[in-house]
């Protein structure tokens, strides 16, 4: 088996859930880390024993020894990284949102299509065990026509300051958030029936003093096809992250929900140390959850992209995937601001 050598660009929140993801996945490994900081880069480091760590992008990219870069960075950095990876002729794959907005995604994949090098879009949604057997449901016509979506993320707010400043990441609650929920609808529903008109609803109802974008978020989508999708997106849900889907079809319904039907309950007096992504408190009633980066796609994705790698052949989540939930996106802000229904706009890459 060749081993795919990988370097892990940013030293943070979702690459800590990538390097446990990576943790079992066969034939690769974290041969550098990338951070801004140097201490970051130091510490991401020694924690999972990577062998180099850098605060200097160019000369990772000047090597010819690694197969597969990991965009792990914050928004604003997606862009000039991939752009430099792809100018390089390099396999890259980048966390979610792909970009701050359509203008930029569309520029990452018409870049990454000229180099003709490997694209992946890490949304972990759809690499879920519960979201990847409701799709098989859905194709073994265990519900009949797919009619109608409901998908929830939500959360008390982001983990890290820059997440608040719109200017960087693009949005507040919907930017962050909807990306996982859209991707939902787009895989329940099969992506040659695409999403073509979208209503948004958005508002700060609790983090006025930390972020002009908005905390909480209603995004209902319209598809080609006469469906129906609903997401619900929040920085002011406590407890730790809510995770579920529903899918409603001509014949049936599937019920996904990661993160509040966890298999473990608890009720401690004193700290029950790691619960749960963003949980607020960690004693008194507690739902931990076992294998995280399993139970959100982690794993499955990272182990998706190696074996894309290394046997030459294309993702099933890619930039295609990363620009069609930009621009998405970009209808749902336009429609938050006019109160209507606003067109889907995809331009011709």
């Amino acid at each position: 088996m060749k081993i795919i050598n990988i370097a892990m660009l940013g030293s943070g929140f979702v690459a800590e859930f990538y390097l446990q993801g990576l943790a079992n996945v066969n034939g690769q490994r974290v041969v550098a880390n990338y951070s801004r900081s140097r201490k970051r880069a130091g510490d991401f480091a020694a924690r999972w024993g990577i062998p180099e760590n850098t605060t200097k992008l160019e000369p990772l990219l000047e090597r010819n020894d690694i197969d597969l870069y990991v965009i792990a960075l914050p928004n604003e950095e997606h862009l000039p990284v991939s752009l430099a990876l792809s100018k390089a002729g390099k396999n890259q794959v980048c966390t979610k949102p792909l970009a701050r907005n359509g203008k930029e995604a569309k520029q990452m994949l018409k870049a990454a299509l000229k180099s003709g090098a490997f694209h992946g879009y890490a949304e972990t949604e759809v690499f879920a065990p519960a979201v990847v057997k409701a799709k098989e449901t859905i194709d073994a016509g265990g519900i009949g026509k797919v009619v109608w979506v409901r998908s929830r993320e939500s959360h008390s707010g982001p983990h890290s300051p820059h997440f608040w400043d719109i200017e960087k990441t693009g949005g507040g609650a919907m930017n962050d958030l909807a990306c996982h929920c859209v991707e939902a609808a787009r895989y329940f529903y099969g992506k040659q029936d695409p999403v073509v008109e979208v209503m948004a609803w958005g508002a700060n109802m609790v983090h006025s003093k930390r972020t002009r974008g908005e905390d909480n978020a209603l995004l209902m989508l319209k598809m080609a096809g006469g469906g129906f999708a609903h997401c619900e997106l929040s920085w002011t849900c406590m407890g730790g992250l809510d995770l579920r889907n529903e899918i409603h079809g001509s014949e049936g319904s599937i019920f996904t929900d990661v993160t509040r039907g966890t298999p473990v309950h608890s009720f401690t007096s004193k700290s029950a140390g790691y619960v749960i992504e963003k949980a607020d408190i960690d004693f008194g009633w507690t739902r931990a959850l076992p294998e995280e980066a399993f139970a959100y796609g982690y794993q499955a994705e990272m182990k998706h992209f190696v074996e894309c790698v290394r046997e030459g052949r294309p993702a099933r989540e890619n930039y295609h995937d990363g620009y069609a939930v930009n621009a998405i996106l970009d209808a749902g802000y336009q429609s938050m601001k006019a109160g209507k229904w606003v067109r889907v706009k995809y331009e011709r890459v």
